[in-house]
């Protein structure tokens, strides 16, 4: 099980084409859905994301109005006051929250989230492998990306290769 994050990037760039065929070729054939989630499963329970945190420091995070409601109630302000403080309005992604280039999320303090409890459904649901909205093969569309930051999609997305036959 490779975690360091160095490798992850280094390879993950490297397998970058072969993980996009990887999206094709499972669009194009015939797997055992359960059987993937099950080995992402697998990897999610063997590696600990509050040792690693690169999630919350390399992507943004999406957040709905349901999600702003849940945390402006758990901050104890309103919900006008959350907006202002810690949200913005991407082009490309819309409503996200705060980030700095440097840190990362604005919840994120060392590798834990603040707010955990509270916490937006995207981050609840990341990486978006065993659960998220869509269906698992939507939810591949990500991951290629992914697999240049994340131990668990790099590690799932080398297993799936190895799964469904498709490593070139």
């Amino acid at each position: 099980m490779l975690t360091d994050l160095v490798q992850i990037r280094r390879l993950g760039e490297k397998h970058l084409q072969e993980n996009k065929h990887l999206r094709v070729h499972l669009k194009r054939h015939a797997f055992v859905e359960r059987r993937l989630k099950k080995i992402a499963q697998d990897i999610e329970e063997e590696i600990d994301c509050t040792a690693c945190a690169n999630c919350c420091r390399v992507a943004t995070t999406r957040i709905t109005e349901r999600d702003m409601e849940r945390l402006a109630k758990s901050l104890g302000m309103k919900l006008s006051q959350f907006r202002r403080d810690y949200t913005l309005t991407t082009e490309d992604e819309g409503l996200v929250l705060k980030r700095d280039d440097e840190t990362g999320c604005v919840f994120l303090s060392g590798n834990l989230c603040t707010v955990y409890e509270a916490r937006p459904a995207t981050c609840e649901n990341f990486p978006h492998l065993v659960k998220g909205a869509g269906s698992f093969v939507s939810r591949m569309w990500e991951m290629p990306d992914r697999a240049t930051y994340c131990p668990i999609v790099y590690n799932a997305m080398e297993a799936f290769k190895d799964e469904t036959g498709s490593r070139k």
